[in-house]
């Protein structure tokens, strides 16, 4: 690998970092792209074509995937889990959690408090995780 590729990897992932830290606070490119110390439109090609999505929809399915877990463990209502992992509308929520899980935040909710216990969880885990293709 040249140092020039390591020394972009580097870049994406410490801007991959800071999302995973940050996932509920409104992150925008510019910011991103200022961790990463690149511009704006590199930022976002190289960012897909290291991990194989774009930013917002890396971001997007990290919030949802930290929803799944809230929705799960606690009893929180869904608006609520809603804002609490970033988003700004419990529409865009709902909808890109449907297209992310395949089901709304209730129906989740509902199917995984009715019994997946007889699975063993690294299994439910892997099976559930959402997918960055979609």
């Amino acid at each position: 690998m040249s140092r020039a590729v390591e020394q972009s990897n580097r870049a994406m992932l410490r801007a991959r970092d800071a999302m995973d830290r940050a996932y509920a606070e409104p992150l925008d490119i510019p910011a991103l792209a200022r961790i990463a110390l690149v511009s704006e439109a590199h930022f976002i090609r190289t960012f897909r074509a290291t991990f194989g999505e774009t930013p917002h929809r890396y971001l997007q399915r990290r919030r949802v995937e930290r929803a799944m877990s809230m929705l799960v463990e606690t009893g929180r209502d869904v608006t609520d889990i809603c804002f609490a992992v970033g988003f700004s509308s419990l529409g865009s929520f709902s909808r890109t959690f449907r297209q992310i899980v395949g089901e709304s935040p209730s129906e989740y909710r509902s199917r995984r408090s009715a019994g997946d216990a007889t699975v063993p969880s690294c299994f439910t885990k892997a099976w559930t995780r959402p997918s960055s293709f979609g």
